[in-house]
């Protein structure tokens, strides 16, 4: 009889090792390059900023990356927060926003935001009380009046405020006999030099100009030499310049009469003159000087309901000159955004106020300044139009732009 084997014992297998999970990646292990290509994504500004005060490595990244800084402006327009309006008998402008149910972040900057301008000096017996001269870089310059003889420039944002003199009219004046005349503050502020501003003024004789500069690092005014003489100037006229505008780092000055305009660099701080258009000879402010969001220069005017860009540049002939590159036809989208606030009868004119970053700033009204009218932008880039708000045509208004806040700039965080 064969021998049966006995039984085989089975193998007794080690207990299933449970699968590790992996380990979690919280977003502060990311890298500083991913972390910027998400916050490229984010929707605005006021979103990056709000995205950037989370947490300390948050700023410390964004601070640390100029190119960051520039590559998300291309993609994102400085957004419009909205328009102070100047009041007749009151100590400062009034402020009216721009409500984008759409951007919370925005709105959220807005109600933190000084928009009374409650830290500027107040002055009881001041008429008229303070009034804007310019904006720059999210800060106003405003002027109060000649008795008291005071500037300031203020960021209702950050409510930064700097304190300034007006230019000293003696110094202005010595060795050289005639009368001259101070017009346009502008400010100037630089994104790389936080804190940091100059403001420029220009003064004119009956024949050329000279600029008079203030600097936050001497606390000085300078009086920059006379400039040569203009190409012509209008005879027997005291201001035969027109309201400085603001473009492409440069300010530019329109003849009253003549076909030129007076340009500054203010990097340089050297005049030049610029032909006009004979079209626009003495026509008044029926045009204003801008740039796109590329940055490139352009001069925007409507005639009717044709809204016409033109561009410097040379032409067929070899020679640099204004030349009409595009026109946009509004006579139907502003008679459909009007619809319902006026008379059919009524007869539109629109009138361009400044353009931004791309942006142009325009208002349609029936004629009487006094009555309401619509305030509305228009994009170059993309040719749509929108409505902002509607209000009195009569009183003088400036556009604020929310600019890339300082906090945001430098290679460090604070302790």
């Amino acid at each position: 009889m064969a021998s049966q084997e006995p039984p085989r014992r089975r193998r007794r297998l080690p207990p299933t090792a449970k699968p590790q999970e992996p380990a979690a990646t919280a977003i502060h292990d990311l890298g500083e390059d991913l972390l910027l290509d998400i916050f490229l994504r984010l929707p605005s500004l006021p979103s990056l900023v709000r995205a950037a005060f989370t947490c300390r490595t948050f700023l410390a990244v964004v601070r640390s990356s100029p190119d960051f800084r520039r590559r998300f402006r291309a993609l994102h327009p400085h957004p419009l927060v909205g328009f102070f309006f100047e009041v007749d008998g009151c100590d400062v402008p009034s402020f009216s926003p721009v409500r984008r149910r759409s951007d919370p972040d925005l709105a959220a900057a807005v109600r933190g935001a000084d928009v009374f301008l409650t830290r500027l000096p107040y002055h009881e017996d001041a008429d008229p009380g303070w009034t804007i001269a310019d904006g720059h870089g999210g800060c106003l310059l405003l002027l109060l009046n000649s008795d008291t003889e005071q500037i300031a420039a203020y960021n209702p944002l950050t409510r930064a405020l700097h304190l300034l003199p007006m230019p000293p009219e003696k110094k202005i004046s010595k060795g050289r006999r005639g009368k001259f005349n101070l017009r346009d503050f502008f400010l100037l502020l630089s994104d790389e030099t936080p804190g940091s501003l100059r403001v420029v003024c220009l003064c004119h004789d009956k024949s050329r100009v000279r600029a008079v500069l203030y600097s936050s690092g001497t606390k000085e005014w300078q009086v920059l030499p006379w400039s040569v003489a203009a190409p012509a100037q209008p005879s027997g006229k005291k201001h035969w310049l027109r309201h400085g505008r603001r473009a492409n780092g440069n300010l530019y000055w329109e003849h009253a009469q003549q076909a030129y305009m007076i340009v500054l660099d203010t990097t340089a701080l050297e005049f030049s003159f610029m032909d006009l258009p004979d079209y626009l000879k003495g026509q008044g402010p029926i045009h204003m000087i801008g740039e796109t969001k590329d940055g490139r220069r352009c001069m925007v005017f409507t005639i009717g309901f044709l809204l016409l860009i033109s561009f410097w540049r040379v032409d067929t002939d070899g020679v640099e000159k204004w030349i009409i590159d595009h026109t946009f036809p509004l006579e139907e989208e502003i008679l459909r955004a009007t619809e319902g606030t006026r008379d059919d009868d009524d007869e539109l004119i629109l009138k361009v106020w400044a353009v931004m970053d791309g942006i142009v700033y325009l208002s349609s009204f029936c004629g009487d300044p006094h009555l309401p009218c619509w305030f509305l932008s228009f994009c170059l880039q993309t040719g749509k139009l929108e409505k902002l708000f509607h209000r009195s045509f009569f009183n003088s208004h400036f556009p604020y732009i929310m600019a890339w806040p300082p906090s945001l700039i430098g290679s460090s965080v604070s302790p």
